[in-house]
């Protein structure tokens, strides 16, 4: 798996949130019955990317979440490193083995290293608007 669930869960909050920006603010429990996401775990999620000035939110009777900045300025990568951290400086073996390096490589090592920087370039340069625009077509397409 190349993220957690938890970042899965987020990236598909915040999309939400992008394809609703004309709204004011939405309810967490709006976005968890969308996507099928427990309640619980999505508040968690959200205040970690409120944590990370990724979303806004507002309790009360006219609370919610919204994004914190333009849809373009929030890239993919800075959700998933809001949820599970950047990569850590020894990564682990694609096959499980104890140690993966360039000096200690794998049978995988040469080709992982090379697809896990392009998924890297990939979510840094992947923006939540676009995103959200290509998720808006994807429903138009299955509407008819």
């Amino acid at each position: 798996m190349l993220y957690s669930k938890s970042s899965e869960y987020a990236i598909q909050a915040m999309i939400y949130l992008a394809e609703n920006q004309s709204m004011n603010r939405i309810m967490v429990n709006k976005i968890a019955a969308e996507y099928d996401i427990p309640v619980y775990f999505l508040a968690k999620i959200v205040q970690t990317l409120s944590k990370h000035h990724l979303i806004r939110s507002f309790r009360g009777r006219n609370g919610g979440i919204q994004l914190n900045k333009p849809a373009k300025d929030i890239r993919i990568i800075d959700i998933v490193y809001a949820i599970d951290g950047p990569p850590p400086e020894v990564e682990m073996c694609v096959i499980g083995l104890d140690e993966c390096s360039d000096s200690v490589a794998c049978p995988l090592h040469n080709n992982w290293k090379i697809i896990k920087e392009n998924i890297r370039v990939l979510l840094g340069h992947e923006n939540l608007a676009i995103l959200a625009e290509e998720v808006i077509k994807k429903k138009e397409l299955l509407a008819q």
